[in-house]
């Protein structure tokens, strides 16, 4: 629940805190966490917490935050009761004010779907904007009458709210989990998470007035924004939300933990991922149609400032080739060019090697028709299941000119590719330090050029070697100090967790 505080000057991201295991009634008190460069965050900790078990916030459920003209800040959140009775609402829109948003008052207000019809159980994720006229307009996402709906009501004081009816009816049996809606040059842009167990991507629409975006799925007839029905990154990125310095807007969303760090447990069938993870932002990009993409954070890519030395920083590849270049450390910034030699060829990344199987993970770059391609993660070697389901990326257009400029930051197991400008994929993969990462050419022939490693701190690439009969783990200096990493922690070498 971004939001970028203009008397602060920084960007604050609330966010509902996941304890592993919560607690069995009250759970996910709101965080905060702020940042004037993307590299550096404050942690402020609890700022809104739940209520007790009989509280209708029991538990805290996604919102948004506003400051209002009168310069109080407004904290609207959803308020799950834990067991409600059948006349009671599970989930309600609640209110808490702020003078300085960091210490939050809760208020009294309560809206509550029964009055209108709506989803007991589902009505909840309150969105709160300004349109240019002065009104103040809150989307909830909710259900009426057999169909997923995105309610509509509208204030001019902030806290007394008159009901509009349905904003937008949803696709088929969709379900838009934390709608946004913002303004961004001449388009006004509403971004959503999609529940459907087949799909759960963030997506967006865009019109060219807010009235046009309730269009947008009039009749079941969709209007996507784009080519690729709007979406803006892979399954590996959710519940993303943006805030704007009035220069540049950023998305922050959550990538996914799974279950036994299985990197193919990717949806229900075998084993969705689990609910929360990782925060990750990205930087929007609006081209010249209104369409979006997301991009790199200019002080992330400066903040890796320290090259390692690879064996050749160009290479040309025919099917079947590759090119082995120096392991992977926690934190990594990857960059090459490629030019491919046509609109079939086949290129990727190999990283994640399993020694003790021989199998290792590849996102690949996948031609398609009509001069499209795709991002595709798959698993290969002996005995390997191939192509990856469900966390693949989305189609778009091959450059004209064939090049690709590629981009990767790894952060631990999270995993996020940039290329051109147009493309953004971000997945979770397991085992990715120390070791190797290799570009190979599957089909056709590729020209590698200016590929470069780089990292923040020298030491993280010093001294790593396996942890003998432990794989997965490793060891390294830090700051002269012998570290042992294993199974998410770090140790000294006397064996103290740190």
């Amino acid at each position: 629940m971004p939001f970028y505080d203009e008397s602060a000057g920084e960007f604050r991201v609330y966010y509902l805190q996941e304890y592993r295991p919560n607690d069995w009634a009250t759970y996910h008190p709101v965080h905060m966490i702020s940042t004037t460069d993307f590299v550096n965050y404050g942690e402020s900790g609890v700022v809104l917490p739940t209520g007790n078990r009989w509280a209708q916030d029991a538990a805290i459920g996604t919102g948004s935050v506003i400051k209002a003209h009168t310069g109080t800040y407004y904290f609207y959140y959803t308020g799950n009761k834990y067991q409600p009775s059948e006349s009671e609402c599970r989930q309600v829109v609640m209110c808490a004010t702020s003078t300085d948003g960091i210490n939050w008052t809760k208020t009294s207000f309560h809206l509550a779907p029964d009055t209108w019809y709506y989803y007991h159980d589902d009505f909840r994720d309150p969105e709160v904007f300004r349109t240019e006229d002065g009104v103040y307009h809150m989307l909830i996402a909710t259900g009426k009458d057999g169909r997923n709906v995105l309610a509509h009501f509208t204030s001019s004081d902030c806290y007394n709210w008159t009901h509009k009816g349905i904003f937008m009816t949803t696709l088929w049996d969709r379900f838009y989990e934390c709608p946004h809606v913002f303004k961004m040059g001449n388009w006004w842009y509403l971004v959503y998470s999609e529940l459907h167990r087949e799909i759960r991507r963030v997506q967006y629409f865009k019109a060219t007035t807010f009235a046009g975006l309730a269009a947008c799925t009039a009749n079941d007839n969709p209007v996507w924004p784009d080519d690729h029905e709007g979406y803006l990154d892979s399954r590996g990125f959710y519940a993303g939300k943006t805030a704007s310095d009035g220069t540049n807007r950023y998305i922050w969303g959550w990538c996914p933990t799974r279950r036994e760090d299985n990197n193919t447990a990717v949806n229900n069938d075998n084993g969705e991922p689990d609910w929360a993870g990782t925060l990750v932002a990205h930087r929007l990009i609006q081209h010249d149609d209104g369409s979006l993409t997301l991009g790199e954070i200019e002080p992330v890519r400066t903040w890796f400032n320290d090259d390692v030395e690879v064996s050749t920083t160009s290479a040309s590849l025919v099917a079947g080739g590759s090119l082995a270049l120096p392991s992977l450390s926690e934190k990594t910034h990857l960059s090459f060019t490629v030019t491919a030699s046509s609109a079939q060829t086949k290129f990727g990344v190999s990283i994640a090697q399993e020694s003790w199987s021989g199998r290792y993970y590849s996102i690949i770059i996948n031609p398609e028709a009509n001069n499209r391609a795709k991002v595709n993660f798959e698993q290969e070697g002996p005995d390997a299941m191939g192509f990856i389901p469900y966390i693949d990326g989305y189609f778009f257009s091959q450059p004209a000119d064939r090049v690709y400029h590629v981009d990767i930051y790894i952060d631990r197991s999270v995993f996020v590719l940039y290329i051109n400008d147009q493309v953004c994929y971000t997945n979770r993969i397991y085992g990715l330090q120390n070791k190797p990462w290799t570009i190979r050419c599957y089909n056709g022939s590729v020209q590698i050029t200016d590929i470069r490693q780089q990292v923040n701190d020298p030491n993280q690439t010093t001294n790593l070697s396996v942890v003998e009969g432990k794989e997965g783990a490793f060891k390294r200096l830090e700051n002269g100090q012998l570290i042992i990493c294993r199974d998410g922690h770090r140790y000294t070498s006397m064996g103290q967790k740190l």
